[in-house]
């Protein structure tokens, strides 16, 4: 009854903390673009039929509960190197803003040296994220696929040619 009421009337509280709890399996990537995106992904997992994984299993539930919150009106943020948390989903008056965690290949231990790399201020380039942060290449490449890094410069130095 208490869920019930939550998920009635607290819907982004409630599914901020759905998808927190869940944090392992959620996939930004299959779940965060909208719903016609999710419906998508979700059918080509479906079609495994008896050979999908247990991992794969848990991700349609978590798929189901975003296609729910997506046809309340709801939606999910772009995953903010500066905003996101390292692993909870934040609700605001525009959506869900997903942690840094919630990209695939963007561990909780890598999500968290980010997020204390950045209480010393913004990062001037790419380079001084993963010299700060102390992240591995894999890590910059999954947020730079993401679109987290876009207009940020790959490098400190200036070049004068």
């Amino acid at each position: 009854y208490r869920i019930a009421y939550c998920k009635v009337h607290y819907p982004k509280e409630f599914y901020a903390t759905y998808f927190t709890v869940r944090a392992d399996d959620f996939d930004y990537i299959l779940m965060g673009h909208g719903r016609e995106d999710l419906l998508k992904n979700k059918k080509l997992i479906e079609e495994k039929g008896n050979e999908m994984s247990d991992k794969e299993k848990n991700v349609i539930t978590i798929m189901e509960v975003c296609n729910e919150m997506y046809a309340r009106g709801l939606k999910f943020l772009s995953v903010d190197l500066y905003k996101s948390h390292a692993t909870k989903f934040i609700p605001t008056p525009e959506g869900l803003l997903p942690p840094l965690n919630a990209l695939p290949g963007l561990g909780t231990n890598a999500a968290n040296a980010i997020t204390k790399a950045r209480e010393d201020g913004e990062f001037w380039s790419i380079d001084d994220l993963q010299q700060r942060s102390k992240s591995t290449k894999t890590v910059i490449e999954v947020l730079r696929n993401a679109g987290v890094l876009k207009g940020m410069r790959e490098s400190s130095q200036v070049s004068f040619f």
